[in-house]
């Protein structure tokens, strides 16, 4: 293993790579690693002659300050955890934000679309832009034949897909599916925030997308969201921030006149004041 901390490093080691034309793989994370993560890079290994993994905890896609300041940490966990998978597995740890923003930390300007207008663009103002920014800076340093994204973050991989098709035509999109608990909690760093008692109730969650894929055709969108919302609600400390049913590709909204494509379901959950997102195909 390979734990390289800064950027100069990395493009010598890089260079010895791309020379002898090595298919390389990337993996993106912010760190606090879980098993979703790790069928990203597991994935990665089975296709790729060298997998790189980033962590990076970006300041830039946090619109809550709080939520940055409180956003996991643990390094030397996800070292060893990288590592007891395989010791072939490249680490990219940025010593400082200073290495990924050296004069600001500023946002790049970037042409998204409708994608960063609903959802998660919403409800958090500029957290794809912030997104967008780290990508391509990573992308750029790295220039990968591969990138791997889970599909619990499905509008963000919408984003990445526009980020590539504009400026990095050469890199291919994997997506991989979520990975969930045995209540069918989406596994996320954030999930490490929530009380014990929390966490055992958030099998809800998905038990609502799952509602939805069997009745969003035969019962009324409003009449969904507010079961839903019930369904939520009842839970001491879930509050509903979204549910919404939108064309898998455009994120058009579901609609009568528009049901002709593939939806699905996309949904937020406060728990505790920790925000939960999941998403699920319902064709």
């Amino acid at each position: 293993m390979q734990i390289v901390k800064n950027i100069i490093d990395l493009n010598n080691t890089l260079k010895s790579s791309k020379k002898e034309e090595k298919k390389i793989g990337l993996v993106p994370t912010m760190g606090s690693l879980h098993e979703g993560h790790l069928s990203l890079i597991k994935t990665a290994l089975k296709s790729c002659d060298e997998v790189w993994v980033s962590i990076f905890i970006n300041p830039t896609q946090f619109n809550d300050p709080k939520d940055f300041e409180c956003y996991p940490k643990d390094f030397e966990n996800d070292i060893n955890t990288i590592n007891s998978i395989s010791s072939k597995i490249n680490l990219f740890i940025p010593e400082s934000v200073n290495e990924i923003y050296p004069d600001d930390i500023t946002v790049d300007e970037f042409e998204l679309g409708f994608v960063n207008k609903v959802l998660e663009a919403k409800y958090r103002p500029g957290h794809f832009d912030g997104v967008a920014t780290i990508i391509n800076k990573l992308f750029n340093i790295f220039l990968p034949q591969v990138v791997f994204f889970g599909e619990k973050d499905f509008q963000q991989t919408l984003v990445i897909r526009n980020l590539i098709d504009s400026f990095f035509p050469n890199i291919s999109l994997v997506i991989c599916p979520t990975v969930r608990n045995e209540n069918g909690l989406a596994l996320s760093s954030r999930n490490k925030l929530l009380s014990v008692n929390s966490y055992k109730n958030c099998g809800i969650i998905f038990g609502c997308l799952l509602f939805a894929k069997e009745n969003y055709l035969k019962t009324d969108y409003a009449d969904l969201l507010n079961i839903i919302k019930s369904k939520i609600e009842k839970i001491n400390e879930f509050n509903l921030e979204y549910f919404e049913i939108r064309d898998e590709i455009t994120l058009e909204p579901f609609g009568k006149s528009n049901n002709e494509g593939r939806f699905r379901g996309f949904i937020c959950v406060k728990v505790e004041g920790v925000r939960l997102i999941d998403n699920l195909l319902l064709d």
